[in-house]
């Protein structure tokens, strides 16, 4: 009997769903149709046509324009499988997707409903939310203080002539210059998760103030477990471990410590969006990280956040009056509580909290409150298709004004529990001023343009700066000044993408060379110190108003006068005049031997001598003098860089040491 009840239930509900006629949304359509309607598994992806109906100029979206090539934003091949976790166990699932060429095989990556272009993405199906917005205020939320989130478009959908309901097109987390924007040749994505069983896992001690003993698990998102190797999997490893053992001891020295192994602003952030939210699973499940090849680790990208905002499918844990890292249930690797229970960083923390929550910025109240009645009038007539569908948004109304009460709850608590911020408010930052950027140069004979790429960065003050811990904060170029390096009053270096390019093309020692290449067309560059704050930032763009001379013609793009605002295009100008390779090797003057040298290197020159250098390979000076005659029979053997000053022109010549010849 029990049997026969559940069946004719199932058969009452599926003829309910049939009974709706789909035929138009205000929201894109995706209509997904499986080689010979075949059901789609866990895995692997099977094969299947994709269309999307989307009229890019606000009207309604309709189903009869199927074959319409005018209003399809998509109408190729795909892979598609199930994803998700407990997600998985409800009738509405979730899908994992990767747009295909018509060889079924090779990848075809497309901007899908203006998004970046890739191949790997998802549809979220909104698990466990009758306020279906809950992910969606959440990656809003973390784009809005500025970190890299997957973009998103809400839509409905088909799936072999079955009416699917209300869905989420998102980018899936990967490794990209449009999504994570790592070096695939040395970056890493790694995840706390549930075990996947793989060779390259490892786990670290989760807090805990009861006699249990938990372990936070750590998988390779990219590379990927079967491509990865030892060598970079014990490297990423023990940079985690390095971070817990220095946030275990709270070490903040900006030399070894904590902000030198990390990324503080994008850890505040995580944790302020998780904690803000209380995500049952945010420190433990789809918890991401990143990092960039040389570059600090990064918390982030967020992911998952349905179980949030005092819903909780399988308890109670979103409780507005928690901090989600000490409640005793999925709180996460211990570095997580260890870094709050630092002074400074709980400072930043509580510093970047108010700065937020403020009035008028993203985390307050009246912004998400509106964003959420914005959304709700967007996605109100989907809900209605997709509670016919699935039984599952009866409560959306209410849903919606329960999360908002809850909000206004859960800042009004972390506003009393979060701390002061007077330590860390009035930050005394360096006057140092991005003043070049040669963001595209022109390729030169046999030189790439990209190898002559630099940017200079002046020091706008009356006294030298110390640059220990100071860095480039965003994603895209990585660098971090040595310890103990500095920058005299009033003087400038250059940081180049190719230093012993740049010193053969432009004649000049570099302080230093960044990894990855800058962006032809626009690029935020952020120079931060030890904890994130900001000393200057720009954002150049290849078009107007910015000068578009330096994009491939030439020139560099020149700051006017350093006491303007070089944020504003306005203040911006190009180099009238371009050095090149021509110009730099016309000094032939300058005659240096014998090279190899064993002992003593001997200058030859028309011109009187000045000066001559010698620098090791990563710029640093190991001999000064005023001689014609240099003794090199102290320095290592290998390779070396002399600078030759003259009355006349500079040159720079590549000699080699070797003793014992």
């Amino acid at each position: 009997m029990k049997k026969l009840i559940v069946t004719l239930s199932f058969l009452y509900f599926s003829l309910l769903s049939f009974a709706q006629t789909f035929t138009d949304s205000n929201l894109p359509i995706v209509v997904i149709e499986t080689d010979n309607h075949v059901n789609i598994p866990d895995e692997p992806k099977v094969l299947a046509t994709m269309k999307i109906i989307w009229h890019q100029d606000g009207s309604r979206n309709y189903l009869s324009d199927i074959n319409n090539p005018e209003f399809l934003n998509y109408d190729g091949r795909i892979g598609i499988e199930i994803r998700g976790s407990s997600s998985q166990m409800l009738s509405k699932k979730p899908y994992g997707l990767e747009t295909l060429q018509d060889d079924n095989v090779t990848n075809n990556n497309v901007s899908i409903l203006g998004m970046p272009k890739e191949n790997d993405w998802v549809l979220n199906s909104l698990a466990f939310d009758q306020t279906g917005m809950r992910d969606v205020i959440s990656y809003e939320l973390s784009e809005k203080l500025g970190q890299y989130t997957p973009r998103r478009v809400y839509c409905e959908v088909v799936i072999n002539d079955d009416y699917k309901g209300l869905y989420v097109f998102m980018e899936k987390i990967k490794a990209d210059d449009g999504r994570v924007n790592i070096d695939k040749d040395g970056g890493h994505i790694v995840q706390t998760d549930r075990s996947n069983n793989d060779y390259y896992e490892w786990t670290m001690p989760e807090y805990s103030s009861g006699w249990w003993y938990a372990q936070a698990t750590f998988v390779h998102e990219y590379p990927k477990p079967d491509n990865i190797t030892a060598e970079q999997h014990n490297y990423i490893k023990n940079v985690f471990f390095n971070l817990a053992d220095k946030a275990g001891s709270h070490n903040i020295s900006i030399e070894n410590g904590i902000p030198s192994i990390i990324d503080i602003s994008t850890f505040v952030d995580f944790m302020i969006l998780g904690e803000f939210s209380s995500n049952v699973d945010v420190y433990e499940l789809s918890t991401f990280f990143h990092k960039d090849r040389k570059g600090k680790l990064r918390a982030g990208p967020i992911w998952d956040y349905n179980l949030t905002y005092g819903h909780d499918e399988f308890g109670s844990r979103s409780r507005y009056d928690v901090w989600q890292f000490d409640n005793d249930d999925n709180i996460g690797p211990k570095f997580w509580k260890d870094l709050f229970d630092t002074d400074e960083f709980r400072c930043y923390f509580a510093k970047r909290w108010f700065e937020v929550t403020a009035e008028g910025n993203p985390l307050s109240y009246n912004e998400i409150s509106n964003r959420m009645d914005e959304i709700d009038v967007l996605i109100t007539e989907a809900v209605g298709r997709d509670n016919q569908r699935w039984h599952k948004m009866q409560q959306h109304t209410s849903e919606i004004q329960a999360m908002k009460t809850w909000i206004q709850q859960r800042i009004n608590w972390l506003n009393h529990n979060i701390g002061s911020y007077n330590n860390c408010d009035d930050i005394d930052l360096p006057p140092l001023v991005i003043s070049k950027i040669h963001y595209h140069p022109a390729d030169f004979d046999t030189i790439n343009g990209n190898k002559l790429e630099f940017i200079q960065i002046n020091n706008n003050g009356d006294e030298d700066v110390d640059l220990t811990g100071i860095y480039l904060r965003e994603l895209g170029i990585t660098y971090q000044f040595p310890n103990g390096s500095s920058l005299a009053a009033r003087d400038s270096l250059v940081l180049c993408s190719d230093s012993m390019t740049y010193i053969q093309h432009y004649n000049n020692i570099p302080f230093g060379e960044y990894q990855r290449k800058l962006s032809n067309k626009s690029e935020k560059i952020v120079i931060a110190d030890a904890w994130g704050n900001v000393i200057d930032e720009v954002c150049y763009s290849d078009s107007e108003p910015w000068p578009t001379e330096p994009d491939g013609n030439g020139p560099y793009l020149q700051l006017i006068d350093l006491e303007l605002d070089n944020s504003l295009a306005e203040n911006w100008t190009y180099s009238s005049y371009y050095e090149n390779a021509e110009e730099i090797s016309s000094n032939s003057s300058v005659i240096v031997f014998p090279n190899p040298a064993n002992s003593y290197i001997k200058i030859k020159s028309d011109n009187e001598i000045v000066s001559a250098e010698i620098y090791d390979l990563t710029g640093k000076t190991v001999l000064r003098t005023t001689d014609d005659s240099i003794d090199v029979s102290a320095l290592p053997d290998g390779f070396y860089l002399l600078k030759v000053n003259t009355l006349g022109l500079s040159k720079i010549e590549r000699i080699a040491v070797f003793h014992n010849r």
